[in-house]
């Protein structure tokens, strides 16, 4: 990793200088991240119609490089991936560990999340100083949660963590979230990630390879695009279909997804099976 890229992605969230590494840097890089970065497989998507050469690879570096020169992030491997990066240059003890998400369909023990724990920032309601920071889920906590059992209500959602073992814990999401929630594990190495985004990010089993979807949290709420569907939890909460083919890249690009160096026809394209499996769904959910 660069300096200048460091730099760079601190400029795209609105910092012009390092921030010290204290629990309220911490807090301000959480929100930063979420407002400023989506989550996104929109890449993935791109690769299984032809459109793109291949994913976005997840090494973190090269994310940051992506995001700090303007371009997207991708899913949690991406967003989590670059985030614990940043705040070990910054100064903060990360610990990245191995989660899978509570609806998942693969066996016990499935790599499909990327976790960070932050530790040693005591304060006077966690003096044990561990944290969870997630800027990976999409639509998930605003504020990073402390590591203790309990349940936590911010802007209108409730979430609610269970300690397991030493290390690990499980994730409860608030019941308007897009997902039921994550278990947590050991930690976890650069190599296990890679394998795993190969199994996910490769038609036609990778589980991010059916459905785009784009979701960005802010303080009151989040959108998701799932396929041509645009849901709004929280404040202003809204369904809507994106039939329209300029309606739907005008909300991808509201939530932070540009087109540049994507050919139009290639989008429509997307959009256009897109809206097919989601009529598809419609008819069978």
């Amino acid at each position: 990793m660069t300096a200048a890229a460091l730099d760079g992605y601190l400029r795209r969230i609105g910092l012009e200088a390092r921030p010290e590494a204290t629990y309220e840097t911490l807090v301000d890089l959480h929100h930063r991240h979420l407002s400023a970065i989506a989550y996104d497989n929109l890449s993935i998507m791109l690769a299984t119609i032809g459109a793109a050469p291949s994913p976005h690879p997840v090494d973190p570096a090269e994310t940051l490089a992506r995001v700090a020169a303007g371009g997207e992030a991708g899913y949690c491997f991406h967003n989590n991936g670059l985030f614990s990066l940043v705040l070990e240059q910054l100064g903060f003890e990360v610990v990245r560990r191995a989660g899978q998400m509570l609806e998942a369909t693969g066996a016990s023990g499935t790599l499909d999340h990327l976790a960070i724990e932050v530790r040693d920032l005591p304060t006077a309601s966690n003096p044990e100083g561990r944290w969870v920071a997630d800027v990976g889920y999409g639509d998930g906590f605003w504020d990073p949660l402390p590591l203790v059992e309990g349940h936590f209500r911010q802007s209108g959602f409730v979430y609610r963590l269970r300690r397991v073992g030493e290390s690990g814990w499980t994730f409860h999401h608030d019941p308007h979230g897009s997902f039921l929630g994550s278990l947590v594990r050991g930690e976890v190495t650069q190599k296990e990630v890679e394998r795993s985004h190969l199994r996910l990010a490769t038609p036609p089993e990778g589980d991010f390879t059916r459905t785009l979807v784009v979701q960005r949290r802010d303080a009151s709420g989040a959108d998701t695009v799932r396929s041509i569907r645009h849901t709004r939890t929280g404040a202003g909460a809204s369904v809507r279909e994106l039939r329209d083919f300029d309606e739907w890249r005008s909300v991808l690009a509201g939530l932070g997804i540009g087109s540049a160096g994507v050919e139009e026809g290639a989008l429509r394209e997307l959009h256009r099976r897109q809206s097919a499996a989601y009529d598809d769904w419609l008819l069978t959910r």
